[in-house]
Parts: structure tokens; sequence; C-alpha cells
């Protein structure tokens, strides 16, 4: 099981902010309670969308102390972890598929005094991630094939975050915390929380809400199970 003492935390993913008013809603997604501000970068070949870069980065830095957590869909993300680093990215989260020299990028992103995550896809065996959890922080496991916000979650993802929240636990990593990245609703979370995930990661749920942001993350916060 995981941690007890990972505290569940909300990651605002502005993906489906509205970008005419990017400030306004990162302040918003923080006063409504959540603790990381979460930037797909998508560069239109690791993943078939084209997203944003540093600059939105620095934006959103202006906003917010929170802690911004840039999510590099890219390939070769080694070229990019000095330029969002320097926007003020607080942590930087790399796919393992994207690079054959993932040991040089991660050990780069703790060079640059970031907090190191590492993401993999829904196909991906978790046990690939055994030579680099020395080196990580944190390991988001995607819920969708990544590209596009508002996709369904795909429930067959939830054993392999079991087992390897489960493997973490076997290994000693029982401080590296799982993140998960799609489709999270207030109808999904409860089942990731179950599996052993404590970082969940909402764009629709949150900036599509209709009843406004705030709105979005309580209905996120009421759903996690056990909560204090």
């Amino acid at each position: 099981m995981s941690n007890p003492s990972h505290e569940a935390i909300i990651a605002a993913s502005i993906l489906s902010a509205d970008f005419g008013y990017l400030a306004d809603a990162c302040c918003r997604a923080v006063r409504g309670g959540a603790a990381w501000i979460h930037v797909d970068v998508m560069d239109g070949h690791f993943v078939p969308n084209l997203t944003m870069g540093p600059v939105v980065v620095e934006a959103c830095r202006r906003a917010t102390d929170a802690v911004l957590d840039v999510h590099l869909m890219v390939e070769e993300p080694e070229r990019w972890l000095e330029p969002f680093a320097h926007a003020g990215a607080d942590r930087l989260t790399p796919h393992l598929e994207a690079t054959r020299h993932i040991h040089r990028v991660l050990q780069r992103i703790r060079a640059l005094g970031k907090g190191v995550g590492i993401a993999i896809n829904p196909g991906t065996d978790h046990r690939l991630l055994d030579p680099i959890l020395s080196l990580v922080d944190h390991i988001l496991v995607m819920t969708v094939n990544p590209g596009f916000a508002g996709q369904a979650f795909l429930p067959e993802v939830l054993p392999k975050v079991r087992a390897l929240r489960t493997h973490l636990d076997e290994l000693g990593y029982t401080h590296i915390p799982l993140a998960v990245d799609g489709g999270i609703s207030p109808e999904t979370l409860p089942h990731a929380y179950r599996a052993g995930a404590r970082i969940f990661v909402a764009a629709s749920a949150i900036f599509h809400h209709p009843q406004g942001i705030e709105a979005g993350i309580a209905a996120l916060r009421h759903a996690i199970p056990n909560k204090p």
C-alpha cells in the first residue's frame, strides 16, 4: 500500500484552461485547493498535438508560488530541460519512452535543482523503471494515451498502478508517490486512489466544471477516500 504519509494532491492541468485568462485560472485553481499546477508540453512528434513552451511556464510562475510540474511529452527531452528550468518549473517530468538517455536526463534535472519526475504511457511495463528508481521523486502513470485533454479514463491501467505501488514498496521505495493523469474526475479518482495513486492530475474536471474552477477542485477533493 502507499505510504500513509503521502497526502493526496490535486494537480490542476492548464491544458484545459482559458489561455486568455491564464494567470487568473492558475490563481483560482490554487485558491480552490490545487497544490500543483501541471503544465503539459507537447511537441507534435512524441504525441500528436502541439501545446506550450517556456513562456507559458514563465506566465504561470508570475501568477503563483504553487508547485509547477512541467510534463515533457516531447522527443529528446534533454533539449528542453534548461529552458523550462529557467522559466520557473519546480519539477520536470519527462517520459521514459522519449529518450535513449534517461539516466542522463534525470541526473541533469537534479543538477538543475529541480524535482525529478518520470512518466510512463499506459502500455509501458512498469518494471522498466527499476534502473532509475533511485533518481526519481515521483512517478506519473498515464491513464489515457497522451496527447489530448478530455479523453476517457482507461480502467485497464489500474492493475498497473496497483502493481507498481506494491513493487515500489517491496523494493523500499515507499517514499515515491504515484501520480495519475488522464480522465481524472470525481468518478475515477477513488479507483486510482485505492490502487495507490496520491497525485491526481486533472484538466477538464477542473477548468470545464459548470460551476467554475473552485467547484471542480472541491468535487475532486470530496471524492478522495478516507480523507481527514
